[in-house]
């Protein structure tokens, strides 16, 4: 998602052109580059190329109109996932939309696997460079088979690197909770990939 047609000349507009002008411009600097990123978490949440662009539009509009509330250096992404998070919960997910029958993932297969620069326990470095050698679009199909909750924790972790202290100020949930799903997250990706990394020679070791 290159760009988003929020105009933030409009969103949000109070009168006061003296803040107002400093929010638009902080916003704009700060925020609007935030875009893709929290795009490719919206897919991953809707896995459904419109939805996810609709859902980054009203988390951004939303976001503008409380940007007065931010607290300048605190963690903007996980304070954009949060909105986003909520918006996701409160209106895509009780809509229960069905994903597109075609892949919707704009994330390559092998970014799943990049060692993370934070913390984490990942899959071992020669796992990773033997799954960059399974078919396209296979990892990527597995991952979006994931438990919802599994996915997004997974996707922030491995994807985006956030750090699990991110993870769960991004999703309001304990940090507790971001290890247990993470860890089961992955544990299940190995489990729907086993079969294909043996099809192809590939040993990729999943725990009982």
């Amino acid at each position: 998602m290159a760009e988003t047609d929020l105009d933030t000349r409009d969103a949000g507009d109070t009168g006061d052109t003296g803040d107002t002008a400093d929010l638009k411009e902080r916003f704009a600097a700060e925020a609007m580059p935030l875009v893709d990123q929290l795009y490719g978490g919206a897919l991953r949440m809707t896995r459904n190329p419109q939805d996810a662009e609709d859902l980054v539009q009203e988390t951004f509009l939303k976001a503008y109109k409380a940007f007065g509330s931010y607290t300048p250096g605190t963690n903007l992404k996980a304070w954009l996932y949060r909105i986003m998070t909520n918006s996701y919960i409160n209106t895509y997910r009780k809509k229960k939309r069905q994903p597109l029958e075609t892949s919707t993932d704009d994330v390559t297969d092998h970014q799943l696997y990049t060692t993370s620069s934070h913390d984490s326990t990942g899959l071992e470095s020669a796992e990773v460079a033997a799954l960059k050698n399974m078919p396209n679009g296979r990892i990527s199909e597995a991952f979006d088979e994931l438990n919802e909750d599994y996915r997004m924790v997974v996707y922030m972790a491995d994807v985006e690197e956030m750090a699990y202290k991110e993870i769960a100020e991004a999703l309001g949930i304990p940090l507790g909770t971001v290890m247990s799903r993470l860890h089961r997250g992955r544990k299940q990706l190995r489990a729907m990939l086993k079969d294909v990394a043996n099809e192809h020679g590939i040993g990729l070791e999943v725990e009982n």
